[in-house]
């Protein structure tokens, strides 16, 4: 309970600002179709949130150096809000996509300054805790960001612009008061992207397929369901229950991660994930239950993958080479997940709905084939370390989750 008081601004900011940034996709999405955007015209506003969030991550720990941390949050949340407040001003899709650049470099932002500051309070006796804690405050508030959907899309949409705004400005106010003096800053990772395709390939094609999986699913969801018929409530459930799927998933593919080849486990995952995306496809013709019931397993499958495959890439790096691994495998999660809503959605444009599971299908063969071709290339290491839940938040994550191999209670 201490621990939790500790950090109870740093946590109620991560709250207020999920709550804030997982409602807009989805409200994007409806009010666009509603606005008569086109299908490719909202995958380009999920692309752009992508883009900004990457743009984010490289940014924001240069700026910390600069101005400080709690300056740098002030900074990026006025984007955010200027973002979410600038959708009521035109109804235009290209405009959107740069308010939604500014979201997404409000994210990025955000979360960059609230890990750099929970690294620097956390000891190796309570960054176990503090990052539990921290993920569960993440995912309940994504979960009810989802939720709030159906809410949002039932009032006018200057007022749900406006409430998200409110919220979005509401996550300075913890930090803001708090009386916690603010850190040092460390120093930026440096972004070498080859750093993860030369330790491991496969992660880095793993973490490529679960930026494209998770982007399409929460920013191309919405136009998925519209098309197979659920409601907006019934809409922002299925989001919600892809992510609950995933969260549930943590614990006992963590399990099997540490006991077995982390190869087998990802090729397992990936093959489970073709099954549940093409029993998405048929559920499409039995009813809204049956397609909550799909979203969740489809969440169970594919939400683990970018954990898995950043396990098994540091299996093979050196402790000075963590936090650098780190950047880079978020750099390629950020490369899938800025090209898939795009992409997803012009291919629902030609080929109809069926067409945003064939593509993640389609994805997660290709991981299956590399994964059995890189398992005869070399064998797993002798030494491995714990597995860990990595949030896909900020280059700087890396540093939060420092650990050696086998010091998976650190973790």
């Amino acid at each position: 309970m201490r621990l939790m008081l500790s950090f109870a601004s740093l946590f109620a900011s991560v709250m207020l600002l999920q709550l804030s940034s997982g409602g807009v996709g989805p409200l994007d999405a409806l009010t666009g179709l509603a606005a008569g955007f086109g299908t490719a015209q909202v995958g380009v506003l999920g692309s752009a949130h992508f883009l900004g969030f990457f743009i984010g991550c490289w940014w924001a720990p240069r700026l910390m150096g600069s101005v400080g941390h709690a300056r740098t949050y002030a900074a990026f949340t006025a984007l955010g809000a200027i973002g979410l407040a600038a959708h009521v001003l035109v109804t235009n899709p290209a405009w959107w996509a740069l308010f939604r650049l500014a979201s997404g470099l409000c994210v990025a932002g955000c979360y960059t300054v609230i890990e750099a500051w929970l690294q620097a309070k956390v000891t190796n006796q309570t960054r176990g805790r503090a990052m539990g804690s921290y993920r569960v405050v993440d995912i309940v508030a994504s979960l009810g960001a989802q939720f709030m959907i159906g809410t949002l899309a039932s009032v006018p949409t200057y007022i749900a612009y406006n409430l998200l705004t409110i919220v979005c400005c509401a996550s300075l106010l913890p930090l803001a008061i708090s009386r916690a003096e603010q850190p040092a800053t460390a120093l930026a990772p440096r972004l070498r992207p080859a750093l993860s395709w030369r330790i491991s390939p496969l992660a880095t094609l793993g973490v490529m397929v679960a930026g494209l999986s998770s982007a399409s699913f929460r920013m191309v969801g919405p136009i998925y369901g519209q098309a197979v018929g659920l409601r907006p409530d019934q809409i922002g459930t299925f989001l919600a229950i892809y992510v609950a799927g995933g969260g549930l998933a943590q614990y006992p593919v963590g399990w099997l991660a540490d006991k077995f080849d982390r190869r087998w486990v990802l090729i397992g995952l990936s093959v489970a994930s073709i099954g549940t995306s093409l029993a998405t496809i048929g559920a499409a013709q039995m009813g809204p239950l049956a397609i909550l019931v799909a979203a969740g397993l489809v969440g169970l499958s594919t939400y683990p993958i970018y954990s898995i495959s950043a396990a098994h890439a540091h299996d093979f790096a050196e402790d000075d080479a963590r936090v650098e691994l780190s950047a880079a495998l978020m750099f390629f999660y950020a490369l899938g997940a800025i090209a898939a809503p795009w992409g997803t959605s012009v291919l629902i444009q030609h080929f109809g709905p069926p067409a945003l599971f064939v593509v993640l299908a389609a994805a997660h063969l290709g991981l299956v084939i590399f994964g059995f071709a890189r398992m005869r290339a070399r064998p797993s290491p002798a030494e491995r370390m714990g597995y860990v839940y990595v949030p896909r938040t900020s280059f700087i994550v890396g540093r939060l989750l420092r650990r050696g191999r086998g010091a998976a209670g650190d973790s």
